[in-house]
């Protein structure tokens, strides 16, 4: 899915052709595989903020091998909350930094960029996917969200399925200002969760 996302969102432009397909698509995953790095990461910052020990836990979903980070079982319900959105919230963050400071992104030459915001997508998707059909590892993030605040996962799925697609109507639009405020206010509506 993300090599889809990243082939019909984010090819290069025509004038970027100085660049060999390899390299602009090696570059596209590089930047897929630090948006996924910098996730992670949310998560283990969330956790080091509350002093919970992580362990890296082996999850499987039909047969496709990933990994989660595990914590404590039991965190108050705002921690669990944090922690569980602490990655998405991450992509949040360096997607409006992308996609306010490189507003032509879809113009430019930068597959790294562009991989770090397909990987934003992406993910967002496949989460939303399995919020609203409550389906996955018992890991999912979604549905830590969902469970520490008390609602159906499938609002969580919709609270991160509007973003993505904000976000990529901002990527072919930049100058929708009702795009960019609306992204940023379902992305901001989400962290005020924490206060439910």
């Amino acid at each position: 899915m993300i090599l889809a996302l990243a082939v019909v969102f984010f090819a290069a432009p025509a004038h970027a052709q100085q660049d060999s397909t390899a390299s602009r698509f090696g570059k596209v995953l590089l930047g897929g595989a630090a948006g996924l790095g910098l996730h992670e990461a949310g998560h283990l910052i969330a956790n080091w903020a509350f002093e919970e020990k992580v362990k890296v836990k082996k999850v499987d979903y039909k047969g496709i091998p990933f990994f989660a980070l595990s914590h404590a079982p039991d965190l108050s319900p705002r921690r669990e909350y944090t922690v569980s959105a602490a990655g998405l919230w991450t992509q949040y963050l360096y997607s409006e930094h992308i996609l306010t400071h490189h507003p032509g992104l879809k113009d430019e030459r930068s597959p790294f960029r562009k991989g770090m915001l397909t990987f934003h997508v992406a993910t967002s998707f496949v989460y939303a996917g399995a919020a609203l059909g409550r389906t996955g590892p018992i890991e999912r993030d979604t549905r830590g969200m969902a469970t520490s605040r008390r609602i159906d996962e499938r609002w969580i799925g919709v609270m991160m399925l509007a973003p993505a697609l904000l976000d990529v109507y901002r990527y072919f639009n930049p100058d929708a200002r009702w795009a960019t405020w609306t992204s940023r206010g379902v992305k901001m509506g989400s962290v005020a969760l924490v206060v439910k």
